[in-house]
């Protein structure tokens, strides 16, 4: 349905290359008429980051550190200037874990390592939630995305701490919407199936997981990060005008098995 955000200005915070579920969205909402600013984390993904904003044209591409709160005001501040004030959409595709904690036993995870997952996987979002409030309410309202996964309901092997931060990303979403309902702000997630992202592939074990995917979903095939793209396009939209702190899952129904 093209021009479904026609007008709208968007906040796309996580690519980090073109097979980034954050981009796939990015690119969803430019196509049908977005304006999309993006935020990058580091050196090493910034060329990248920048070409894919260039091929949509986007007026703002800003570094990003999501654990600093003056790298927030920032980042919040250079969108109101680049937005005239306002901001209809937020993307938040923003998660992290040490390597080693999505390797051995949760129970080992050390205590600075655990809040640092927790910190940028969990907390960002009620970080950017609260900068952007003020920018909608200056719309009329707006709607916010982020990513989970399976593992915060259910323990999944080796996601380990990422496991426990994407629980405490659940349930923000729904404090969230309950928050900024009354601003009409909607604040939603969807929880994708195993995708071949960069992050994905930090986890150990993700091929056999892809594997029993397909097996035991019932759909028996696997997703893309255009999938997750079409879902959060219609979250981000009008149609979802009266949804809001709901995950929204897009793995084949392989949610609804038991084993």
């Amino acid at each position: 349905m093209a021009g479904r955000f026609e007008g709208k200005r968007a906040l796309v915070l996580g690519v980090a290359n073109r097979r980034s579920i954050a981009w796939a969205i990015a690119k969803r909402l430019s196509d049908e008429g977005a304006t999309v600013a993006f935020t990058y984390q580091g050196e090493r993904i910034e060329k990248n980051v920048r070409e894919l904003a260039a091929s949509v044209a986007s007026p703002l591409v800003t570094a990003c550190d999501v654990r600093s709160d003056e790298d927030l005001d920032r980042v919040f501040q250079e969108v109101a200037d680049t937005f005239d004030g306002g901001l209809d959409v937020l993307v938040h595709s923003v998660a992290f874990a040490a390597a080693e904690d999505l390797e051995g036993r949760f129970v080992d995870t050390p205590r600075d390592r655990f809040w640092l997952a927790l910190d940028i996987s969990a907390y960002s979002l009620v970080a950017c939630a609260r900068r952007a409030e003020p920018l909608m309410a200056a719309r009329g309202g707006g709607a916010i995305v982020t990513m989970t996964y399976l593992g915060g309901e259910r323990a999944v092997p080796h996601y380990n701490v990422m496991g426990v931060a994407k629980a405490a990303l659940d349930s923000s979403v729904r404090y969230l919407a309950w928050d900024l309902g009354f601003e009409n702000i909607r604040v939603n997630a969807i929880s994708a199936g195993p995708v071949r992202t960069l992050a994905a592939r930090s986890i150990a074990g993700f091929t056999t997981m892809e594997a029993m995917f397909e097996e035991r979903a019932p759909l028996h095939r696997q997703i893309d990060a255009d999938d997750c793209a079409a879902a959060a396009a219609y979250l981000l939209s009008e149609e979802a005008a009266n949804v809001t702190g709901t995950t929204l899952y897009v793995d084949a129904g392989y949610h609804a098995m038991g084993m």
